[in-house]
């Protein structure tokens, strides 16, 4: 299996894209601001030819070029209900000192053909098959993508695409609309720690990580595993 990656310029919001094998079909997760050259550029390297978009989030760090990549191809975007409203207008997802930093810098358009996930669906796209895990807290439709990672560069027993869920040694913000830290400490505790420790996260910001590593160093995951432990400081990270 081929998966690979790189971070936007803008905000350093991971790209990646998987597939089978080279020359084949794949999928694009979380194409972000100003990735269209590079994501060009990979697809072209590795002869792939993208079949349809996943996106964990809606947020715009994570969205921005989804319609052109689609549109370009004529084929789907996949998204949470929760956050469907955000491919129309990414200020749902804002706050107001973001919206007012975007406002009118960056034009942005909504994909012609978009899909809505479910959680504990599993997809069947470019010859691969992605499970689907709702993990709200981040954004209410924040969704985890787990796949086998047997073949892939790690060789780990399965790969979990984590979005802004689940960052090495830290999680998503959730002080952005639709963010909840109480949803999110309940999708580490039911989506995120029951996942084997050899399972290798690919996070929507920051390096490659385990679930072991995160479950014995990350604070959050942590204080979830202990309940009741003091709890660590806001986090921050993602847009």
């Amino acid at each position: 299996m081929l998966v690979a990656g790189f971070p936007a310029d803008a905000f350093g919001t991971n790209c990646y894209v998987v597939a089978t094998a080279p020359g084949e079909q794949c999928v694009v997760v979380d194409p972000g601001i100003g990735v269209l050259d590079q994501l060009d550029a990979l697809l072209a390297e590795h002869r792939l030819h993208p079949a349809a978009v996943l996106l964990t989030h809606g947020h715009l760090d994570h969205t921005f070029s989804v319609a052109p990549v689609c549109g370009a191809r004529g084929i789907t975007a996949y998204v949470h209900p929760g956050d469907r409203e955000m491919l129309a207008d990414p200020s749902k997802g804002l706050s107001s000192d973001l919206t007012s930093l975007f406002g009118g810098r960056l034009t942005y358009t909504e994909p012609e053909d978009v899909a809505e996930l479910t959680d504990g669906a599993t997809l069947t796209l470019a010859g691969l098959e992605i499970a689907v895990d709702h993990a709200p807290g981040h954004t209410g439709g924040s969704v985890l993508f787990r796949l086998p990672g047997a073949g892939s560069s790690w060789e780990a027993d399965e790969l979990c695409l984590s979005g802004d869920v689940l960052f090495a040694g830290s999680i998503g913000r959730t002080d952005l609309p639709g963010g909840s830290m109480p949803a999110m400490l309940a999708s580490l505790r039911d989506k995120i720690l029951p996942l084997a420790d050899d399972t290798v996260v690919l996070p929507g910001h920051g390096p490659a990580t385990t679930i072991g590593r995160e479950r014995v160093s990350n604070p959050y995951l942590v204080e979830v595993a202990q309940v009741g432990g003091g709890r660590p400081a806001a986090p921050t990270r993602g847009l």
